[in-house]
């Protein structure tokens, strides 16, 4: 008997000029406790969150050599964002359950965009379609203040998009990039 691993992923997206990225990172369920700790020990005092964004460049690089030797797999999907960023995002998301679905994973979890969560809804059960009543795939949108998991793809968005050095460090953790812009399927 094969046994099969229900991988989790956590999402979240990130915006350069006209690029749009969305980014997952696929966890292995044994690993989903030891993270979220390891994550929590990078708030500094007072942060309900890491942002990377709103972070100083040298805890940056603490975060990302922290990140470096555990390791999560993180895909980013990307695509130019002419047509719209709302088009941009479901056209990210569908590759990326359809990729999600191939290799195993049974539960994606979104950084909420509150008003704007219904699109992806409408855009997994169409990508889902008939396969959605007998899927264990589930999906649900999370506030990042609620799961320090979608701070890995904060982080991985964030420096893919910066460019130069930051891109350069955090390419070690990407598995797979797909430019939809260029992508054949």
């Amino acid at each position: 008997m094969v046994t099969t691993v229900s991988l989790h992923a956590f999402v979240d997206e990130s915006r350069r000029n006209d690029r749009y990225l969305l980014v997952v990172a696929i966890i292995d369920p044994g690993d989903l406790t030891r993270l979220r700790k390891l994550l929590r020990t990078l708030l500094l005092p007072g942060q309900k969150e890491v942002h990377f964004k709103k972070e100083e460049p040298g805890h940056r690089k603490v975060i990302l050599s922290r990140l470096g030797r555990c390791g999560p797999v993180v895909h980013v999907y990307q695509r130019g964002c002419a047509d719209g960023e709302e088009r941009a995002r479901q056209e990210c998301l569908i590759a990326m359950v359809l990729d999600l679905v191939a290799v195993g994973v049974v539960r994606l979890v979104l950084d909420s965009r509150e008003v704007r969560d219904h699109h992806d809804k409408r855009t997994v059960k169409a990508v889902l379609g008939k396969r959605s009543a007998e899927s264990q795939f589930i999906y649900e949108h999370m506030l990042s203040t609620q799961e320090p998991l979608l701070w890995i793809a904060d982080v991985v968005g964030w420096c893919y998009g910066a460019g130069g050095d930051w891109k350069r460090r955090v390419l070690p953790l990407v598995g797979r990039e797909v430019d939809l812009d260029t992508w054949s399927g």
